[in-house]
């Protein structure tokens, strides 16, 4: 399963997005907000990404951000609304504005996307007004508990280098304790590991 790509977009036609990745092209679906926001470059880009299968066919579909992904995995829970909707409503709402909408049960905001008529409107906010503001509160929870992306970006280098989970996350939180920057902080959890 792929869930994340770190490339260059190499081709953007405004819906799909052709990412290289050492060589290797994958064409992915995105949002109109994301292909705005990643045109062809030579830098390198992370695409949070959702891969879907059908009987016939496999897709990617990516996110700039790992909370518009949720919203999409959200959206498709609802009985009527596919990957194409789900894409026009992050892509043509926005993130922000679907969520609240979601939210707040405003099916006309919702109806405003393409795909989505009044009757789906409905049963979007009938069935994720309440998953939705979970997930919005379970982010900000998490956001504020966490001071910067470094402490994630430890726990995965101790991850990668074969410690468990539960391991890495212990000896990561003494870590940052002890020391700032990543550098210094690997040496200090390796060290913790290590008694």
């Amino acid at each position: 399963m792929i869930a994340r790509l770190n490339g260059r977009v190499v081709e953007n036609d405004g819906s799909t997005l052709l990412v290289d990745v050492h060589g290797v092209g994958y064409e992915v679906l995105v949002p109109a907000t994301v292909a705005i926001e990643l045109p062809v470059s030579e830098e390198t880009i992370i695409l949070w990404i959702r891969q879907v299968f059908r009987e016939d066919d496999v897709s990617l579909y990516g996110f700039s951000t790992l909370s518009q992904r949720r919203l999409f995995d959200l959206l498709r829970e609802v009985k009527g609304c596919g990957p194409k909707i789900g894409l026009a409503v992050i892509g043509q709402l926005g993130e922000e504005v679907a969520t609240s909408a979601l939210i707040n049960q405003d099916a006309k905001t919702l109806a405003r996307a393409s795909g989505v008529g009044p009757r789906l409107a409905e049963r979007m906010v009938l069935e994720l007004k309440d998953k939705v503001g979970r997930e919005a509160f379970l982010a900000k929870v998490t956001t504020a508990a966490k001071p910067s992306s470094a402490p994630d970006e430890l726990v995965d280098a101790l991850m990668g280098l074969g410690y468990r989970r539960p391991e890495a996350e212990r000896a990561a939180e003494e870590a940052r304790q002890q020391a700032t920057g990543l550098d210094q902080q690997l040496r200090v959890a390796l060290k913790v590991l290590q008694r």
